[in-house]
């Protein structure tokens, strides 16, 4: 039985009605102006973040906000609805951008300025991001190594900052902080501190190329370039440690209203070693409102 089942079953797989059809396309031709049109408009999009880049720029140094906004933050914000932080972005990749043009492309038109035969240009921001921490020759240099490890074609952002990755350890340099010291912290392109730029923080364990530090909030492990020192002398960095123990005391009690978490977030941004009156006083109300002893 089962036999004749599949003898029909192979039987109806080979009837003329379940033949598939293909549809052929087939591909129209541009004229040249047509050709012309498409290479200008492609080179329009891909020079997009490099445009936005320089008009942020002139809109900043010559401060065309202050009609309507007070700060440049403020004006990105309302007017492009994205961040200070993403418009600094755009603002070094059109730096770079710049730089990558003065070799070989000098006298090419400003039209020209784009992924072409001559040279393999960026076409989004992200692609040269980690560039903006590197000196000019290095970006040209980086760049280059890069569009070769993509096979000649735009690199993607993954292998430019691979690459930067691997020189920045290849030059060995010494790790500037101590134990103890307290810093800033510098977002830059790190998403796990996103909203932690300008807090202060201690540092706990020093790597080769990292430090492990305490924030108000937790603890994290960053890459130097993202501390900033402050410079504070033995007794103010004691200070501070006060501070950040008390704070993290607090922090760990878990029942924290949002209203408490606001102000020990103020606390973890304050750019000196002390707190005012009224900042010694929030905490110690918190203090009191937790049940947190202070020793």
């Amino acid at each position: 039985m089962s036999e004749r089942l599949d003898n029909q079953a192979n039987s109806k797989q080979l009837t003329p009605a379940d033949t598939v059809s293909v549809e052929v396309v087939e591909l129209e031709e541009l004229t040249l102006e047509e050709q012309r049109d498409r290479l200008h408009l492609e080179r329009k999009v891909e020079r997009a973040f490099y445009e936005a880049g320089k008009a942020l720029r002139e809109l900043r140094d010559r401060r065309l906000y202050r009609s309507t906004h007070k700060t440049f933050e403020e004006y990105c914000r309302d007017r492009f609805g994205h961040s200070r932080q993403k418009s600094n972005y755009l603002i070094a990749a059109a730096g770079v951008f710049d730089n990558l043009t003065t070799i070989g492309c000098q006298n090419l038109p400003s039209e020209d300025l784009t992924t072409n035969g001559s040279q393999i240009l960026p076409t989004n921001e992200r692609q040269v991001r980690p560039l903006t921490q590197l000196e000019p020759d290095q970006q040209r240099e980086v760049w280059q190594q890069a569009v070769t490890e993509a096979g000649g074609k735009v690199p993607s952002g993954r292998i430019v900052k691979d690459i930067v990755q691997r020189i920045m350890e290849r030059t060995k340099v010494t790790n500037p902080y101590r134990v103890g010291e307290i810093c800033q912290i510098i977002a830059k392109d790190n998403p796990e501190l996103r909203g932690k730029g300008g807090c202060w923080c201690i540092v706990n364990k020093v790597n080769d190329f990292s430090c492990t530090v305490i924030a108000w909030d937790k603890e994290y492990t960053m890459r130097i370039e993202h501390l900033k020192s402050l410079d504070y002398l033995d007794a103010d960095c004691e200070r501070v440690r006060e501070i950040c123990d008390r704070i993290t005391q607090l922090h760990n009690n878990g029942n924290l209203e949002a209203a408490a978490i606001s102000v020990l977030k103020h606390l973890g941004e304050v750019k000196r070693p002390y707190l005012t009156a009224l900042e010694e006083k929030l905490l110690s109300v918190l203090e009191q409102e937790y049940g947190v002893s202070v020793d």
